[in-house]
Parts: C-alpha cells; structure tokens; sequence
C-alpha cells in the first residue's frame, strides 16, 4: 500500500500538486489547518510549505472524499476524533456538537492531521528471536504518539505469521491491514487472519471461539474494558500482542489499569520505541 498516493487522492488538484512534490522524503504525516500553508511532518519535524494558505473550502473537500460525501453518516465515527480512511487515520479538530452533555461530532473543522502509516520490514530483526525461543511471550510495545507503535506491531505480526504462527489480528480501526473488498493492502503474513472494524471486547471472543488462534494481535489498548479483554485472552492459554501510548515501563505503571496488568504478571516483555535524534530506538526488556 502506498499511503501517501492514498492520501494525495484526498486533497484537491492545487493543494495535491505541493504536497506531491515531497513523495521521496517519506512524509509521516499531513498536516492542513484552516488559514495556514499545509504541512508535512518529516522524520519527526514539522516543515510547512510555502505558498497559499487553505480555505474551509478545501478542508472540507478532503473530508468529503474521505467519508464518501457523507460527512453526516461518518459523525458517531468522530467522536473518537479521527475518521479512517483506506488505512488512514485522518485526525480532526473544530468546534464540537454536544448531545445531552455528550459528544456527538464537529462542526467548523479547523484541523486535519493525516498519518501516513507503512511497511518497515527487518525493523524487529534485532530481538524477534529473543521474543520467540518457544512461543511467543505476551508481549507490549509502548511509545508515544507518533513513533511507530503500528509499525512495529504489523511487522511483527507479518514474521510471526509468515513463520507458521496463525496470528488473530483484531483490527478495530483497519489500520493492521487497510483491508477494502477482503483485500488487505498490508501484507500480515500468511497465518494471519484478520477480523476489523469491531470492538475488542466482542472481537476477541469472536476470534477465540472460532479461529482457534496461537496469538491475537490488537493496537492501542487503553480503556478500562481492554483490561478484561486482555485478561480473557490469557486466561484462555492464547499468547497477546499489543500496543499502548506511553514513554517506557515507569511512565505505564503510573496509570492504574498499566500496572494491575504487569502486577498480574500479564505482559512477559515491554518493548519501548524511542527517538534518537532522526532515527528510532527500539529497546526489549524482560518483566519479572
């Protein structure tokens, strides 16, 4: 999948014609604020480009293309402040529109900020071994927004897989595999199967009574409900791959859901994606 073309095909003709221009540095990310020049997120710097500033107009217009001209159906998907599109995570600000003291979409959008996902393969060459003497040890990847906690999760879901390990991924925003017409454009390996768009909670059951999976892979866990997900899967003698925001093992055991799950002993190995200077660092370490 080429995610960059993906998302050029969003922007209208003159905006997609500047931002075009940069497809050989590997954007991370595309950033449109309403009366600002564009820009590009670029090895973790943020470069806006010269030229004309966009118009509600033209933000509306990505919008439109990314929800099908169906701003209004894509509302209740907002409320998590994002909507997904082939793969992609377009982030949204504005003004937002409360229902009974609830979220219930935006309005007056101000920001978009796209991220540009892809495949780095060899990125978990450094430990994958240490991981799998056996079989593979529960294991969390922890970083902060930004830094490839999705990456590095779907490169090590495609070498377990293509290993003959039949990885259960649980897809809940089609970011694992950008999956359209039962094609998955990320390749996941050849033991994967892949269930999207559903919750986790209902997800995991639906995989564990009818896949009959060594692993379930999932990104971002992070409410309180995941925590039971996360001990139902172990309970049942099936291995979780996972991912969460945070900057390292410290930083998550200040968060309580965190650290009753390393207290119980849930997670074998936290793996922390930092960066150093233009490139990231990967550090595995053992929980005892």
């Amino acid at each position: 999948m080429d995610s960059f073309e993906t998302a050029c095909e969003l922007l209208p003709a003159p905006l997609r014609r500047r931002i075009e221009t940069f497809s050989g540095r590997q954007p991370e990310e595309i950033r449109l604020r309403l009366h600002r020049p564009p820009a590009l997120v670029l090895k973790g710097r943020e470069l806006e480009l010269a030229g004309d500033r966009l118009s509600e107009n033209e933000l509306t217009q990505v919008l439109e293309r990314a929800t099908g001209a169906s701003l209004h159906s894509a509302m209740p998907a907002m409320v998590n402040g994002y909507i997904s599109y082939q793969g992609l995570r377009i982030g949204l600000c504005g003004s937002a529109i409360m229902n009974q003291g609830r979220l219930a979409g935006f309005r007056d959008f101000s920001s978009l900020a796209i991220r540009l996902p892809r495949e780095c393969r060899g990125i978990c060459g450094g430990f994958i071994d240490r991981l799998t003497q056996n079989r593979l040890e529960n294991t969390l990847i922890v970083s902060p927004p930004g830094l490839g906690k999705t990456t590095l999760l779907r490169e090590l879901i495609r070498v377990l897989a293509d290993s003959g390990t039949r990885v259960a991924v649980l897809d809940e925003r089609n970011e694992l595999s950008a999956s359209s017409g039962g094609k998955q454009h990320f390749d996941l390996g050849r033991c994967s199967d892949v269930l999207v768009g559903i919750p986790k909670e209902t997800g995991a059951s639906m995989l564990l009574r009818g896949m009959n999976p060594q692993v379930i892979a999932m990104d971002e866990i992070s409410a309180g409900e995941d925590r039971l997900v996360v001990e139902r899967i172990i309970g049942c003698g099936v291995s979780i791959l996972a991912s969460a925001h945070g900057r390292d093992r410290h930083d998550m055991l200040r968060r309580p859901m965190y650290r009753d799950l390393f207290a119980m002993g849930a997670f074998s190995n936290i793996i922390t994606i930092s960066r150093d200077g233009e490139n990231r660092r990967y550090s595995l370490e053992r929980l005892e």
